[in-house]
């Protein structure tokens, strides 16, 4: 199933978040897909905000991968420095996938054949310099 969400401004962004928590039915991992500058570290701390994690939300474009703690622990993958699925592997995403925490995934095209088959994806488009649509699927 497919919802779609369409918004003006930053200040609506919290309604994605809560539609994106709602919507994981017991799934963990969550591929975000979308161009540069589309809002997916935005988003994402949006999300961990809702889960009450009281770290800073930055991209881990160098570290691969950032650990927030909140209600729930959270992963934070950015794979856009990925070149090889090896590279995904030799750091152990897999197990990070399997672990049962929340697995939050910018670039996930770079490890596609490494998501599990339930992992829900949002897509995000760009409408304009403040508006934009989200898939969640």
């Amino acid at each position: 199933m497919e919802k779609i969400i369409e918004i003006g401004s930053l200040d609506e962004l919290d309604k994605v978040a809560r539609e994106v928590l709602d919507s994981l039915d017991g799934r963990t991992v969550v591929a975000f897909d979308a161009p540069m500058g589309a809002g997916k570290t935005t988003l994402i701390s949006r999300i961990a905000a809702m889960l009450n994690a009281d770290d800073d939300v930055a991209s881990p474009t160098f570290a691969i991968v950032n650990q927030y703690e909140g209600d729930r622990t959270i992963f934070h993958f950015d794979m856009y420095r990925i070149e090889r699925v090896e590279e995904a592997l030799d750091f152990g995403c897999e197990e990070y996938f399997a672990s049962g925490e929340l697995c939050l995934v910018e670039w996930p095209e770079k490890i596609e054949p490494l998501l599990p088959e339930d992992t829900m994806v949002v897509r995000i488009e760009i409408l304009s310099d403040t508006e934009r649509r989200f898939v969640i699927r």
